[in-house]
């Protein structure tokens, strides 16, 4: 069992303090044991903890379902259908995401394509930019 200072364990996962903080204050890590002094100290499932809620935020899982998620790890007898749930839900907003960027990538290709390459006051990207209503 490590014990670590929140310094150390930020270092070690590559993990800001203020992120640690707030991830503890929104109840996504646990509150560590604290030193005489106040200092906190973090053991190896705090850092295994850290861990899996970055990964999940690299792969874009949003706060609520690496919530969702911990619970589930948290009992891991339990059947994994509502992992499978969360999971295909994300996969939903992934592809919808994608669908859109794709969208977004024609439009600025087109813009693009449209230029001139002359004046600004004759630039394609400018003109169609400002045509657009602000709210879509």
């Amino acid at each position: 069992m490590k014990d670590l200072s929140i310094g150390m364990l930020s270092a070690e996962t590559n993990c800001k303090v203020e992120t640690i903080r707030y991830y503890e204050q929104i109840g996504l890590m646990p509150l560590p044991p604290r030193t005489e002094g106040g200092q906190r100290r973090y053991s190896t499932a705090h850092a295994q903890r850290l861990a899996f809620i970055r990964h999940a935020r690299e792969l874009g899982f949003d706060i609520e379902a690496i919530r969702q998620l911990l619970k589930l790890s948290d009992r891991p007898d339990q059947p994994c259908g509502e992992v499978d749930v969360i999971a295909r839900r994300h996969l939903r907003d992934i592809d919808s995401k994608i669908g859109l960027l794709m969208g977004l990538r024609k439009e600025m290709q087109r813009m693009i394509r449209s230029c001139k390459q002359g004046r600004i006051a004759d630039c394609r990207v400018i003109t169609a930019l400002a045509d657009q209503p602000a709210n879509r």
